[in-house]
C-alpha cells in the first residue's frame, strides 16, 4: 500500500513506516516483560473478582476505586468524571506529564457484558495457558496490559512524551452512550490513540493482530398504527398492525444491500396484548452497524421509501433510525503505526496480522472520529469466548502485548 509520505511526517510518524531498523529485539524489555506475567495474572485475578457489568454501578465504583489507585501508584494525576447519561459510574482518567513532545492516549473499558452474580456459574478459573472469567478479555486484559507496561516504562526511567493520558470508562458495552462525547474530546487533545480491546486468540485466529477498522453502530426502530377491533366478530372493522409490521419488515430486510458500508438486521418485535384484539399497535427494532460516515442518514431515506408501499390500508408506518457509536476506519497514519507493531512482533519471532474491519463497534471510532489523533485499536490480549461463555485470556499473549505495546510507545516517543 502506498503511504502518503505528507501524511506520515505531519504526524511525526515517518520514522516508525520503516522497519528494517528494529531486526533485534530489545532484550530488557522482553525480560522486564517475563518478570511482570506474574503480576499481570494477579492483576487479572483482582479484576475479574469484580463483577461490573454495565448497569452495575456498586461493581464500576470497585473497579473505579481500583483503577485510580493503580495510576495514583504509577505516579499519574487522576480524575474521576461522571459520564453524562446511562448508570451513572465513573470515567477514570489519569495524566502523566512527561519531558518529551508526543501527546500519547491509552484507553479501555470497565465494564462487561454479563450480569451480577455471574461468578458463581462462571468463575475465575486456570486452564493450562487458558485463564477463565467474566470480562477477563474484554476488557481487563486490556487494562492490565495499561497498567503493567507503564509500570515496566517507569521503572526503565522513561519519560518521553509531553502528555500521556489513560482513560478508563464503565459503559463500553452499552455504546459508551455516557463517555462516547468525553473519549472524543481528550482524543482530539493528542497525537496517538492506543486502543486496548482484546485480539482474538489462536487458534480461533490463524494469529494476534491489531484492529485497523471496526463497524460503528445505530438502532432502527419502526412503528405501526392501526386500528383495533374484536378479533372474532368483527375483523374486517380492524387495520392489523401486526400484518402491516410484518410485511413492513420483509421489504425492508434486505435494504442495507444496496448501501455499501451498512448492515441492518430486525432483532425485536412487539404486537398486541390480548389474543382476541386485531392490534392497533406494532414495532421492531433492528441492529444496525456502519461503516461509511452517511450509513444514517442513507438508510433512514431507503427505509422511508421502502415503507411507503403499505399492505393494509389506512395504517400508518414510521421509522426512525438513531446514530450510535461512530465507525472506526484507521488511516494511513493508522495503517503505518500498525505496521510498526509488525516488526515490533517480529522480533521475538512472532507473526501480528493485521485485521481489516470486525462488526463489533469499539471505543476507537470515538477517538479517531475527527480524524485527528492517529488510532489503533486492539493493543489488549489475546483470547476469545467473550459476550459468551467461558471467556479466556491465553496467558502466552502476556509477553508480547507488554512488549508490544512498550516498545511502540518508546518508539512513538522518538517521533518528533
Amino acid at each position: 500500500m502506498k503511504l502518503s509520505i505528507k501524511l506520515l511526517a505531519s504526524a511525526g510518524l515517518l520514522a516508525l513506516a520503516s522497519s528494517s531498523a528494529l531486526a533485534a529485539a530489545d532484550e530488557k524489555l522482553r525480560a522486564a516483560a517475563e518478570q511482570a506475567q506474574p503480576a499481570v495474572i494477579e492483576s487479572l485475578h483482582d479484576m475479574v473478582l469484580i463483577e461490573s457489568g454495565s448497569g452495575d454501578v456498586e461493581g464500576l465504583k470497585k473497579m473505579a476505586d481500583y483503577t485510580e489507585a493503580r495510576l495514583k501508584a504509577l505516579g499519574a494525576k487522576t480524575e474521576r468524571r461522571k459520564t453524562t447519561k446511562g448508570a451513572g459510574a465513573d470515567m477514570v482518567i489519569g495524566t502523566f506529564e512527561g519531558t518529551g513532545s508526543r501527546k500519547l492516549m491509552l484507553i479501555a473499558h470497565m465494564d462487561t457484558v454479563y450480569e451480577h452474580g455471574i461468578l458463581d456459574t462462571q468463575p475465575y478459573k486456570v486452564d493450562g495457558n487458558r485463564i477463565y472469567g467474566p470480562g477477563i478479555a474484554d476488557d481487563k486484559g486490556g487494562i492490565a496490559v495499561i497498567l503493567h507496561s507503564l509500570k515496566i516504562l517507569q521503572d526503565t526511567g522513561w519519560r518521553d512524551y509531553a502528555k500521556l493520558t489513560v482513560s478508563f470508562n464503565p459503559d463500553e458495552e452499552v455504546g459508551s452512550i455516557g463517555s462516547g462525547e468525553i473519549i472524543s474530546e481528550l482524543a482530539d487533545q493528542h497525537d496517538v490513540v492506543l486502543s486496548c480491546e482484546p485480539t482474538v486468540a489462536p487458534p480461533v485466529a490463524k494469529n494476534e493482530s491489531l484492529l485497523l477498522g471496526a463497524s460503528g453502530t445505530a438502532t432502527g426502530n419502526m412503528e405501526v398504527k392501526g386500528k383495533a377491533s374484536h378479533a372474532g366478530a368483527a375483523p374486517q372493522l380492524g387495520r392489523n398492525a401486526l400484518l402491516e409490521l410484518a410485511h413492513q419488515l420483509l421489504q425492508t430486510e434486505d435494504v442495507a444491500k444496496s448501501i455499501p458500508g451498512t448492515q441492518l438486521n430486525w432483532t425485536t418485535a412487539k404486537a398486541g396484548t390480548v389474543r382476541n384484539q386485531i392490534p392497533d399497535h406494532a414495532s421492531a427494532g433492528a441492529d444496525i452497524r456502519l461503516t461509511i460516515p452517511d450509513g444514517v442518514q442513507k438508510l433512514q431515506a431507503a427505509l422511508d421509501e421502502k415503507i411507503k408501499n403499505k399492505l393494509i390500508p389506512d395504517t400508518e408506518v414510521t421509522v426512525k433510525v438513531t446514530a450510535g457509536r461512530p465507525p472506526f476506519v484507521a488511516d494511513d497514519r493508522g495503517r503505518a503505526l500498525a505496521k510498526q507493531g509488525q516488526a515490533i512482533y517480529a522480533e521475538l519471532g512472532r507473526t501480528l496480522d493485521l485485521a481489516e474491519m470486525t462488526g463489533g463497534a469499539t471505543d476507537a471510532g470515538y477517538a479517531a472520529r475527527s480524524g485527528k489523533a492517529v488510532v489503533v485499536e486492539s493493543f489488549g490480549l489475546a483470547g476469545w469466548g467473550y459476550h459468551a461463555r467461558d471467556e479466556y485470556i491465553d496467558t502466552n499473549s502476556i509477553v508480547p502485548r507488554l512488549y508490544l505495546m512498550t516498545r511502540i510507545l518508546i518508539e512513538l516517543g522518538k517521533a518528533k
